[in-house]
């Protein structure tokens, strides 16, 4: 039975490779300091979770820094007020810090709409990974274990965790190559996800196995005898599919179980790629073919870098099977993925090289600097991350890799924006075809371009399928077609405002949009108009705030609040001198102060009141007196946010808070809660409590922290306390 790290250090001892393991005990023994005190859903010291992240770590080959990383990738989320980044990178390097500043940079996100933070946090996490891929590593290390413990959790959260566990991380891992991670992934989410289904599946998969394990040792003995004859050295293993490759096939695409030809498969792995062709020829001697079942991703790798040769047989018994050919370094590249190729920089101790297996990303985020709608980096995301891959070729033999669906809009772009910008038709397979035409596996595909092209039409944003393609083509229509951009957008905006029935004057559309384009942070009209010519920002973000903007131009008297996204945003009429690390308007040294109706924390979303001698009235945004001040002085709200500093939790401030805590009745509870918050060094401003009807307590709390982040750990820390039914934040009423 293996105790803290000993696991850990087995798995590094074993692994064959040089580790600072002095620096790996310091950073375990620094994590279980910093954790001390917190535990898990499960009931279990904090600190069993960077273990096991390490150690997931430890077993795809990553370095010393990267294991350390895994120890205290969750300090600075949850222990802000025991430690901070320059402490990390003092005890442990830069580039240790640089790693943990990464990873929680993943998680600290916080914005008024759950997609835009969804897609912003996405975002954040592609330009961690660009920067070091060693970032997107240990959060598909912790994402693993979470999965691997989410039972504790409640039923909705695991829910959650595991549907973005399908669909975000799983295909991650798969693109980056590493399927053994890939495949646990997948099962552990279909697990929560369909739990009958999961369920009926493993039965059959254990039912079916039962019945014919004697035929695997058969074909096992076979192939061994066949290649040993033939002086081939192999290494031979066989496996069941995965519950949730049978799960996609048998529900999804409605096959049955004697439909499947992989259920069974078994891989072979050799020395040289001539042995893997040899050994195919030695299968197909033995056994008879399934039609159109080989696939050879040696001549063309998937863009991942998989590597091998698919076959699908059948033996005597009328069994189908599969058998996957690949060398070492094949199945090293397929195990572990991206980690197979860890390589330093020659000469420096520095990040590992972003090569060609990465191109992916960095064509992401340079798509991602290029276009102003955010939504277009989540289509984007959905196309590089989710779909399926086509192989296409030049006419001298490039391959070309492709979505599923891809047309010959995209091949062009893909090769060069100039050869996208300048194509006049398309030749695939020598039969010129039109230049909307889905390609194929296998197509041959020649652009046919001419210098006297009037360059891409709008329409073609319509029919590309890339966001590569996309982007292109936008920006062209940025560059070269500034005035027809501008007339289009305003039609566009016309013929939305005559749809939701908004007439209005000259001077009243012109106040209109400049209400709109300065809410956009657009400099002008012109260059909002502009924007929607082109397609940098779809029609909706404007149609949602027409109306707003129509009611105070042509209607004032209708300006009726009805959400918190209505409410006018104007500068202050002064500059105030104050502080409390807040921005307001862009200009930091305000005076303000907290209202004490929602007591707003660092993190949270803000807006201001200017008050009358008392500065700027800082409230949650979600707070309801901002509705009732909204019907009287809605002029009165200027734009607020924290400074960095403050999102940080460099600056050392501390603000008040407020809980109600639900506990039972026992003479020990006040004490339980003293001493909890003494041991996260937490003082307390204020106290009170009050009986229930049903004899519980409630306790009105006020402490001091260093932000939202840190309240919420104290709050659940407290929920842990044995008594405490539940805490809420604020007081009632």
């Amino acid at each position: 039975m293996f105790n803290g790290i000993d696991k850990l250090l087995f798995i590094l001892e074993d692994g064959g490779r040089k580790y600072d393991i002095d620096k790996i005990s310091e950073a375990y023994e620094y994590a279980k300091e910093i954790h001390k005190g917190q535990y898990r859903k499960s009931g279990e010291e904090y600190i069993v979770h960077p273990i096991a992240v390490a150690e997931i770590v430890a077993e795809y080959s990553m370095d010393t820094d990267s294991i350390c990383a895994a120890f205290l990738h969750d300090t600075l989320e949850d222990c802000p007020d025991k430690t901070s980044l320059e402490e990390i990178r003092i005890r442990f390097g830069n580039d240790v810090a640089e790693l943990v500043d990464g990873l929680t940079k993943l998680v600290v996100l916080k914005s008024e709409n759950q997609e835009d933070t969804h897609i912003e946090s996405l975002r954040k996490m592609f330009f961690a990974m660009a920067k070091d891929v060693r970032v997107i590593m240990i959060k598909l290390a912790d994402r693993l274990h979470n999965m691997r413990t989410l039972s504790a959790q409640p039923e909705e959260k695991r829910r959650a965790i595991a549907l973005e566990t399908m669909y975000v991380y799983a295909p991650l891992a798969h693109r980056l190559g590493m399927q053994r991670m890939k495949a646990e992934l997948e099962d552990l989410s279909l697990r929560y996800l369909d739990p009958k289904g999961y369920e009926q599946v493993s039965e059959s998969v254990n039912q079916k196995y039962g019945q014919t394990m004697g035929f695997l040792e058969k074909i096992r003995e076979e192939i061994k005898k066949e290649l040993t004859k033939n002086g081939i050295k192999f290494t031979l293993e066989g496996r069941v599919k995965s519950v949730y490759s049978l799960y996609n096939k048998i529900f999804v695409k409605g096959r049955s179980f004697e439909e499947i030809y992989d259920f069974y498969a078994f891989r072979i792995i050799v020395e040289t790629n001539s042995n893997c062709y040899e050994t195919l020829g030695i299968i197909h001697d033995l056994y008879n073919a399934i039609p159109n079942r080989l696939k050879d991703y040696i001549s063309t790798p998937k863009p991942n870098k998989y590597q091998a040769i698919h076959t699908s047989v059948i033996g005597e018994d009328g069994i189908p099977f599969e058998v996957q050919i690949r060398t070492k370094e094949m199945n090293q590249i397929a195990e572990y993925g991206i980690a197979a190729h860890w390589k330093y920089k020659s000469g420096e101790q520095s990040q590992p090289s972003v090569d060609e297996k990465l191109e992916w990303i960095s064509r992401l985020i340079e798509q991602e600097e290029n276009t102003e709608n955010p939504d277009d980096f989540y289509g984007a995301l959905k196309i590089d991350l989710f779909q399926d891959e086509t192989f296409v070729f030049t006419p001298k033999g490039t391959i070309i890799t492709l979505p599923q669906n891809a047309n010959c809009i995209d091949f062009a772009y893909k090769i060069h924006s100039e050869v996208g910008n300048h194509m006049i038709g398309a030749k695939v397979n020598g039969v010129i075809v039109p230049i909307d035409r889905k390609l194929n596996n296998g197509d041959i595909v020649e652009i046919i371009t001419s210098s006297s092209s009037k360059g891409p039409s709008r329409d073609w944003l319509n029919i590309a399928l890339t966001s590569e393609a996309k982007t292109k083509i936008r920006q062209w229509f940025k560059k070269e077609k500034r005035p027809e951009n501008i007339e289009t957008g305003k039609n566009m905006v016309v013929s939305e405002m005559r749809r939701l029935q908004l007439g209005c004057t000259t001077a009243e559309f012109n106040s209109i949009m400049e209400g709109i384009a300065s809410r956009l942070g657009m400099g002008s009209i012109d260059d909002l108009f502009s924007m929607l010519g082109y397609g940098g920002i779809a029609l909706d973000k404007v149609s949602s705030k027409l109306r707003e903007e129509y009611i105070k131009v042509v209607e004032p008297d209708k300006n009726i609040i009805t959400s918190v996204s209505q409410i006018a945003v104007v500068n202050p009429s002064k500059q105030l001198k104050g502080f409390r690390g807040v921005i307001v308007d862009g200009l930091e040294g305000c005076q303000v102060k907290f209202a004490k109706c929602c007591n707003p924390l660092p993190g949270d979303n803000i807006l201001g009141f200017i008050t009358k001698g008392y500065g700027i009235s800082i409230h949650k945004r979600d707070c309801q007196n901002i509705m009732d001040l909204m019907k009287d002085q809605p002029d009165r709200f200027v734009n607020v946010s924290w400074s960095q500093s403050i999102n940080d939790s460099s600056d050392g401030s501390n603000y008040e808070a407020f809980m109600q805590l639900f506990v039972e009745d026992r003479l020990s509870m006040l004490a339980d809660i003293s001493t909890a918050l003494a041991e996260m060094k937490v003082s307390i401003t204020q106290i009170t409590t009050q009986k229930t009807q049903n004899n519980n307590v409630i306790v009105n709390l006020a402490v001091t922290c260093k932000n939202l982040s840190h309240f919420n750990n104290i709050m659940s820390r407290l929920k842990d306390i044995s008594g405490i039914i539940d805490v809420k934040r604020g007081f009632g009423k």
